[in-house]
């Protein structure tokens, strides 16, 4: 690889590399290279660890309300071999990659290939700077991505999705309010109200509070624009929403 074409690569990517020949080794496919060694597929290997660890540790830090199972959808779905094959795609990576004759005239790579030189590339990075560098640069490409998962989803956890649209629309946290209890203790009700800033919602009555939490979220999506019930009762999300002016 020229000089020139590892500035491009650099470019690419967004990371200035200490050791270029990281670089070099991540961009290689095992068809260039007798030695596999010398290809980037233990670049690959350790980049989907570290992609797989940084996803996890955000959304186990930003989505408090998502339960283990519905953050092993949402990370299956943002680092999926299609997923990974889409950001390489877009930053230009499928085209820096090098190829042996064989494999490069098979015109279009295989999505494996693809997804495979986006993982060499964050294990290059975590290598070469740490994990901060390479958390800023996964969270670069995917962080939309991991919202937009969670949120479609997850429709029926209201309270991630108002979480979501509250943190990214007015870099506010909901608040959770027990207004009120009623009822004998085996079959008590609670009125609870959401707060987002100094706005507060109406207040929703629910058998747990978890459930009245869930209503309450669901009425302040509705309020902001971003949720309709239909008559039927079923629950439309619309993150494209938002109040009119």
């Amino acid at each position: 690889m020229t000089d020139s074409m590892m500035d491009i690569a650099e470019r690419v990517v967004g990371h200035r590399f200490s050791d270029p020949e990281l670089l070099h080794r991540a961009l290689t496919h095992a068809s260039l290279t007798d030695d596999r060694l010398q290809s980037n597929e233990r670049l690959e290997f350790l980049g989907d660890a570290v992609l797989g660890m940084v996803v996890c540790e955000y959304l186990h830090d930003r989505f408090p309300d998502l339960l283990e199972g519905e953050m092993t959808k949402v990370k299956s779905t943002v680092v999926s071999r299609q997923a990974c094959a889409e950001m390489a795609s877009a930053m230009g990576l499928d085209e820096l990659l090098m190829l042996g004759k064989g494999m490069a005239s098979r015109g279009q790579l295989p999505t494996s290939v693809v997804a495979a030189v986006y993982e060499a590339i964050l294990g290059a990075v975590y290598i070469d700077a740490g994990l901060d560098a390479v958390r800023t640069l996964i969270l670069r490409d995917i962080e939309d991505r991991i919202h937009h998962a969670a949120a479609s989803g997850h429709h029926s956890n209201f309270k991630s999705v108002l979480q979501q649209i509250a943190q990214q629309i007015f870099s506010q946290t909901p608040s959770y309010s027990l207004l009120d209890e009623q009822g004998p203790d085996h079959a008590k009700c609670f009125e609870i109200a959401v707060t987002i800033g100094t706005r507060r919602f109406e207040s929703c009555w629910g058998a747990s509070k978890k459930s009245a939490e869930q209503e309450a979220a669901l009425n302040a999506l509705m309020e902001l624009g971003y949720a309709q019930r239909h008559d039927s009762g079923e629950v439309h999300v619309n993150l494209s929403g938002g109040e009119e002016d």
